[in-house]
């Protein structure tokens, strides 16, 4: 049974933000810190379907909101805020006997990214949903940091994602020095998938995070 515990982590300058650890009864060798999307939060769907499967598979997690998210506001924090709320949860909460992997849904995940582009010591970054361009422009990539990237990064999209195609973000991948791709078919950057195809947006959790699981079990 996973077991979950509210934090309360201080952002020099910025607050307080909420986290969310959940600690599954035996260890992987793994912690997992998930930021959400823009327009989510702490409680985001996704994020709390992920840490609890992985926690399941005794993967320790923790999930956190940013400080306007805390606060209720819509736009989102300032570039250095984010940054520094990610750094101070991964100063809070990282555990000396895991390896750490790091990573999120589209904002969350693109700010992991650059923090680990700036050498912040992680063992893996896994990216759901990397917003490559905003829709309709694709010639505005947010791509000029992964080279600096050193660890392994998963980008984990679906292939009808308008903020970037599977070709976009296969190109995107090749730029990190260690990078893998999965992508789930028919789904969208919400990870929603038409009735059409028969399957739900659980199935793609699921899939999503069993790729990540995988790709785990082999570093």
């Amino acid at each position: 049974m996973v077991s979950e515990k509210p934090l309360l982590i201080d952002v020099p300058g910025a607050g307080s933000v909420t986290a969310i650890r959940a600690d599954p009864e035996g260890e992987s060798g793994w912690q997992f810190i998930y930021a959400p999307g823009a327009g989510s939060n702490v409680h985001d769907q996704f994020g709390t379907f992920a840490c609890r499967m992985l926690a399941g598979r005794e993967v320790a997690t923790v999930r956190f909101q940013f400080p306007y998210q805390e606060a209720g506001k819509k736009g989102p924090d300032r570039p250095p805020v984010l940054e520094a709320t990610w750094r101070a949860v991964i100063e809070a909460v990282r555990s000396p006997d895991c390896r750490l992997v790091v990573g999120g849904r589209s904002m969350g995940g693109r700010i992991a990214s650059q923090v680990v582009a700036e050498e912040e010591p992680v063992d893996a970054l896994v990216l759901f949903a990397y917003p490559l361009h905003a829709p309709g422009k694709p010639d505005r990539r947010r791509d000029e940091h992964l080279p600096r990237v050193t660890v392994p990064a998963l980008f984990c999209s679906g292939t009808s994602d308008a903020f970037g195609s599977p070709e976009e973000i296969e190109s995107a991948a090749v730029l990190a020095a260690h990078g893998s791709t999965h992508f789930m078919e028919g789904a969208d950057h919400g990870f929603n998938v038409k009735k059409a195809s028969g399957r739900s947006r659980t199935d793609v959790w699921e899939e999503a995070v069993e790729a990540m699981w995988e790709w785990l079990s082999n570093l």
